[in-house]
Order: C-alpha cells, then structure tokens, then sequence
C-alpha cells in the first residue's frame, strides 16, 4: 500500500527574503551588531538568517507571509531590543533577482567618480517627477521609478558632495532606504 503524507502537500515552500534596514550604524549612531540582529530575526521566527555589510541587509527565509506585516512585526521586535526605531523594508528575493537581471544601469559608463544606487519605498510612490530627473548641475539623476524601487546616479565629477538623500526625500518622504549597487549585488551572491 502506498503512503501519502498529506501534511507535506499542506507545508508551504519558505521564500527568501531582504530586510533592508533604515538608519543603523551610520557615523557611529544606532549601533547594531550584526549577531545580536541575526538572534532577534531568528526569535521572530526567521531561518537561514545572513547578514550583509554593517549596515542592515538582512537575508533570512520564512514561509511566504505578507511583507508589510513582516516588516511591521521586524521594526516592532527591534525597536523594542534596541530601544530605537528601526523601520524596515521587506524584498523577496525574486524581486532582488529580476532587478540584477534588468539591469538598470546597463547604459551608464561606470567611471570612479560614479555611483549608482537603487532606493526602496515602503509603498508606491505618487510622486509627480518627470523621468529621468537630474538636478541641475548634473550631479545628481533618477533614472527610473518602478513599483517600489527607485533607480538613481550620483556624478562625484560634478561636485563634492551632493544632496541626493535629501532629493530623494523631499520627492518620496522618509519610509526610503538606498543601497549602493555593488551591495545589491553582493546581496545576490548570498542568494
């Protein structure tokens, strides 16, 4: 007689997924370590928990669940662990994929002097800005707006330092975190 096991049919396949972390670790403030943030995902119930960098991307896998609830119940958990506000925003891993994949800067020359970022949004933007944005001195561009994901350049030959985080949110408000490209990638290469 053959065995069925029904309860296998029923378990949901865990998914991969980013935390990325707003606002830790930056110029010494709203310090982190990186273990103590891998024990407390793994106490909300997340598996495979890797961390990347020093300044919150977070690759952990759970049973598919909502991302806004994961990512209201990860700055919850934080903030009361750390004793400050830690707002996160949730990719699954698929998304991260097809963004690589997609390519968005494949039409920049990458120079020393270039940097290329990628903004994540809490929710979709309604924003009115015309594409592709750039400041007036150059230095700075937004080269696309898709869903929840903002895609930008930074031009260092323009100027020293540039307003670009301040840009973004004036046009898109706080619930914003960015990533440099290579760290997006690196991200990937943990996939």
């Amino acid at each position: 007689m053959l065995f069925i096991d029904k309860t296998a049919k029923s378990k949901k396949t865990a998914m991969k997924y980013i935390a990325f972390l707003r606002g830790i670790n930056v110029s010494g403030h709203h310090k982190v370590p990186m273990a103590e943030l891998r024990k407390e995902l793994v106490k909300l119930g997340f598996t495979n928990v890797i961390t990347l960098l020093n300044s919150g991307n977070v690759i952990f896998e759970s049973n598919p669940k909502n991302e806004e609830s994961m990512e209201q119940s990860i700055a919850d958990h934080l903030e009361k662990v750390f004793g400050f506000q830690i707002p996160a925003l949730i990719r699954n891993a698929d998304d991260i994929s097809e963004l690589i994949n997609r390519n968005p800067f494949k039409n920049v020359e990458v120079t020393k002097n270039i940097r290329l970022y990628i903004s994540f949004l809490k929710e979709k933007t309604s924003a009115e800005i015309s594409i592709p944005f750039s400041t007036k001195d150059g230095s700075f561009q937004i080269l696309e707006i898709r869903d929840r994901t903002i895609v930008s350049v930074v031009y260092l030959t323009n100027t020293k330092t540039t307003k670009a985080m301040e840009i973004l949110e004036k046009f898109f408000g706080k619930n914003i975190t960015t990533r440099n490209w290579n760290t997006i990638n690196r991200i990937v290469d943990k996939f």
